[in-house]
């Protein structure tokens, strides 16, 4: 499985993915999921919100438990973010068969959509709208860096984005959701597997600096009214005023207009993706951040605008659920597992305020994601199948 979808949307200058929602490579990353649940006589479906479902047992009885993650990828992003979770779904169902383990209880393996938001800017789009958290209409109207509306390239793709919105027939079928992700930093340490035990609450916001467009080699310093040294200062800012804060605070992306290098901007737009151990110090952050903004504004004779685009709170696992795969780890293993919390943003964490949640972690040893050089080794990724296996095992199968 891992060797077929290794290919698919890679870009052979970066050697990382693009496989972004609704384009090309999330098309054929979708019809490999299709052909991995239908290969295996499993109920292939898609739902209201576009993401895939592969069924074993009866989709409609209700207490199902459902394992997966996401395919679609950051720009540049490393193969393991989001896919080896959903191989390892698929691994664990062919590893249950062949212990001879029958469920008790339906078991789904699913792919959700857009979980990285990076082509229309919010992450989490499938289970955000199936959870409703986030409007349809606000999801139909975002569009790509190319204009480009989600309902448009939906609709483009054969789905129909009228129909998205809160699924709660789907959530009442779900009585818990394990998701498998590879480690985004070193904190396991030595152990190939851990367990999650929260997710730092994170947001995302774009910070619009309105400045005056001028000649770059005519144009007094005095005389200008420029964005860019704005935006400057509050990158600069965000590093410093997190520095050991126990928060983090990023611009990652950035858009300029009109974008000529002989030309002073006229608007500087740039994203901030922040993240804390609690709301109060990531409030404090994002807060730090827009002061030192305005300040460079006003210094610069620039307008700075702040919208938020995104807000996660605290994410908690459901305990007892969380305690039983740390358990089921621990019997197959003989070792301690380790329980720690992630700033990273997944799927299980927008499903959480929902169903129960929780979530396994498998090793990677560099620390390195959102990058072509995120790696796992082959036995890590092994174990965290296996590990997947068992807490299934455990949870729809006894």
């Amino acid at each position: 499985m891992w060797r077929e979808l290794l290919p698919v949307g890679r870009y052979g200058a970066t050697g990382g993915y693009r496989r972004h929602a609704w384009n090309g490579a999330d098309a054929e990353c979708r019809a490999w999921f299709e052909e991995q649940a239908r290969s295996r006589g499993l109920a292939y479906e898609v739902d209201r919100n576009g993401n895939q479902w592969a069924w074993w047992g009866d989709p409609g009885a209700g207490d199902a438990v459902v394992t997966g993650s996401h395919l679609d990828s950051v720009p540049d992003g490393g193969a393991y973010d989001g896919p080896l979770g959903v191989v390892s779904s698929f691994a664990a169902v062919d590893a249950l068969r062949g212990r001879g383990a029958r469920p008790v209880r339906p078991l789904a393996v699913v792919n959700f959509g857009d979980e990285e938001g990076a082509r229309f800017g919010v992450a989490c789009t499938g289970s955000r709208l199936t959870t409703g958290v986030l409007a349809p209409e606000r999801a139909r109207a975002l569009t790509d860096a190319d204009g480009v509306r989600l309902a448009d390239a939906m609709e483009r793709a054969g789905h129909d984005p009228a129909a998205l919105g809160r699924d709660d027939d789907r959530l009442t079928r779900i009585g818990a959701f394990v998701e498998l992700h590879v480690e985004q930093g070193r904190a396991l340490g030595d152990h190939p597997v851990g367990v999650a035990s929260a997710i730092w609450p994170h947001g995302r916001w774009r910070f619009d600096f309105h400045g005056e467009a001028n000649h770059a080699g005519t144009t007094r310093p005095e005389d200008r009214r420029d964005p860019m040294a704005a935006y400057a200062g509050a990158v600069l800012a965000a590093r410093e005023h997190t520095r050991g804060g126990g928060a983090l605070a990023t611009f990652g992306r950035v858009a300029v207009e009109p974008n000529g290098t002989n030309a002073i901007a006229s608007l500087v737009r740039g994203w901030l993706d922040s993240r804390a151990a609690d709301e109060p110090a990531l409030e404090d952050a994002v807060a730090a951040v827009r002061r030192a903004a305005e300040e460079h504004a006003a210094r610069e004779g620039v307008r700075v605008e702040v919208a938020r685009e995104s807000y996660t709170p605290v994410v908690s696992f459901d305990v007892p659920l969380r305690d039983r795969l740390a358990a089921a780890v621990r019997a197959a293993t003989g070792r301690e597992v380790p329980v720690l919390p992630t700033g990273a943003g997944h799927d299980a964490g927008i499903l959480s305020a929902a169903v129960p949640t929780a979530m396994l972690f498998v090793r990677n040893p560099t620390g390195v994601s959102h990058s072509p050089a995120e790696s796992a080794e082959e036995s890590d990724c092994l174990a965290g199948a296996a590990a997947l296996a068992d807490v299934l095992e455990e949870l729809a199968c006894r």
